[in-house]
């Protein structure tokens, strides 16, 4: 009689990620992951291959994100706040893929393959600036306002 147990929870990661492909995050995400990689290959093929370490750090940090959400693992592990973390992340995405892009674009002079890497990083940094925006605005909404006490007693 064959173990089915060990498909059925394959069965059930698959149906977590394609339910959270559906969602804003999953979907910023999958870009993120995706637009990485076309950075990847373009700055690979260039002549000036140390970019590449950007592209590959920012997506296997998106990759171990989505995999951290889509789990709901971010519940389970509450020492580290994953929603900071995951802000810390998309800011740093931003800041390093626009100024990165930027030296790319400016001296890539006769190198199209850098030059395409530094525009789709641009385009990268736009959508790690939107991911950093939503984040922000999830930040704002749960966070609580206590007003101060009035107690006379010290």
């Amino acid at each position: 009689m064959a173990d089915t147990t060990a498909s059925n929870h394959g069965a059930s990661r698959v149906e977590k990620m394609k339910s959270y492909l559906k969602t804003q995050k999953g979907l910023i995400f999958a870009g993120e992951i995706v637009i990485s990689l076309i950075i990847l290959i373009c700055y690979a093929a260039s002549i000036f291959r140390g970019y590449t370490a950007l592209a590959i750090i920012e997506m296997v940090l998106a990759i171990i994100f989505f995999y951290i959400f889509m789990m709901e693992l971010d519940k389970q592990f509450q020492v580290v706040n994953w929603v900071w973390s995951d802000f810390f992340r998309a800011i740093a995405g931003t800041v390093l893929y626009i100024i990165t892009s930027l030296i790319c674009v400016t001296t890539g002079y006769g190198d199209g393959a850098l030059i395409a890497g530094g525009v789709f990083g641009l385009l990268a940094g736009l959508l790690f600036a939107y991911d950093s925006y939503n984040i922000f605005l999830q930040i704002k909404s749960t966070r609580q306002h206590t007003a101060a006490s009035t107690d006379d007693r010290v």
